[in-house]
């Protein structure tokens, strides 16, 4: 998707400066123009020249450098951009830019874009929870600027928090969905995602391992490719993405009131959460004593919400997942014909790289017809990119 495109990447002064490095080696790679800026306080951390090797371009580091032609740095660098990186990008940045300073290279540059711009903070865990930067980014992002979210982990201080420049290989990834097709523009998507919990107790309930990473996924690509989004999410780790609404909910019946609520304004539906299929028949608000437990747990089916939306779909187009560990296809069809289903995502949970919780998965589309479409091992947010790829061709079919 950065095929083509003009990209400036602008680098900080953080000790992530040196995965900067790496960003800009994968752009190249995929056939982007780069053209870096650097602050000063960056040059401290890794030379110009690593990037002007890789790039094949000047790297400006001063707005009163020698420039390659009769220009002005700041005003050459920032002409004709498809988008502005700023990875790693310090809090001090972040502050200047709010504010509307232009005291270097890279805020002068800043200053002169036209271009979407994305920042990837990479600090201290208690300088990335000041409120102040908070509110700084908050400002930025009421502007149009672009956030992606920093890790948590170990970080350079030897302490531990969230702070850590993302992936370079997720700013990628992140970076190439501003380039994808609007093709769902004007469409609204409901997407449920994660487990849902069926409580015995207080304590204590009946879940699954589902992290709710592939319906996350699916959200954030349609959102990428301009589809308003709704997603309806069971309990999961995972921060709530910008740029949708989203529903927090715990139980089956919790997820079937919110489905139904929001069903009737969706022109699709994508059921990729792991419904709990029982619940037990009794549960308490208090916390049972192990010598009071019964030895007989005695369990009821939960409402069927795919089924329901199957028989009252109208002329939504319904997705259902299937998790399958022996007869996988055959059980992906049965299903798909019982619910009604315009198509179903088989997901075989005994592949290595795929199902729960991890990052990657292996899938097989099958539509209405009973064709279908293998997907090797890949990261859960390019299986989002060809099963929506397959609904907007059968929307149009």
């Amino acid at each position: 998707m950065v095929s083509g495109k003009r990209v400036l990447l602008g680098v900080t002064g953080s000790i992530a400066a040196y995965k900067a490095v790496d960003i800009l080696r994968r752009l190249t790679e995929q056939g982007a123009e780069v053209r870096v800026v650097m602050t000063r306080n960056a040059t401290r951390f890794i030379s110009p020249l690593t990037f002007e090797a890789l790039s094949g371009k000047p790297v400006l580091c001063d707005e009163f450098q020698d420039w390659e032609k009769d220009s002005i740095g700041h005003i050459d660098v920032s002409a004709n951009l498809d988008l502005a990186l700023i990875a790693p990008a310090t809090a001090n940045v972040i502050g200047k830019v709010a504010a509307g300073i232009a005291d270097d290279a890279l805020t002068t540059t800043l200053m002169a874009v036209e271009c979407p711009v994305v920042m990837a903070p990479a600090m201290n865990d208690r300088m990335y929870r000041n409120p102040v930067l908070r509110k700084n980014i908050q400002f930025l992002r009421e502007q149009g600027v672009r956030f992606i979210e920093p890790e948590t982990g170990p970080l350079a201080c030897g302490t531990a928090g969230q702070g850590r420049l993302a992936d370079p290989a997720s700013i990628i990834r992140e970076i190439s969905s501003m380039f994808l097709p609007q093709d769902l523009a004007g469409i609204t998507i409901l997407v449920t995602a994660g487990p849902t919990r069926e409580p015995i107790d207080k304590v204590r309930f009946i879940s699954n391992p589902s992290s709710g990473k592939m319906g996350y996924a699916l959200a954030a690509a349609a959102r990428d490719r301009g589809a308003t989004v709704v997603l309806i999410s069971g309990p999961s780790h995972l921060p709530s993405p910008s740029g949708m609404k989203v529903i927090r909910v715990l139980t089956a019946d919790d997820m079937y009131r919110a489905v139904m609520e929001h069903a009737g304004a969706a022109h699709v539906i994508i059921m990729a959460a792991a419904v709990s299929d029982f619940k037990p028949a009794v549960s308490t608000d208090h916390k049972i004593k192990k010598h009071e437990a019964p030895t007989i747990l005695q369990l009821e089916p939960t409402r069927d919400i795919l089924l329901e939306l199957g028989r009252t779909a109208d002329k939504r187009f319904l997705v259902g997942f299937a998790a399958e560990t022996d007869n996988v296809h055959q059980n992906a069809i049965k299903k798909l014909k019982e619910k009604k289903l315009d198509m179903i995502v088989a997901n075989d949970l005994a592949k290595a790289g795929a199902g729960f919780e991890t990052d990657t998965n292996s899938v097989t589309i099958i539509d209405r017809t009973g064709k279908s479409v293998e997907l090797p091992v890949m990261h859960k947010s390019e299986i989002a990119a060809n099963i929506l790829d397959k609904i907007v061709e059968l929307k149009a079919t």
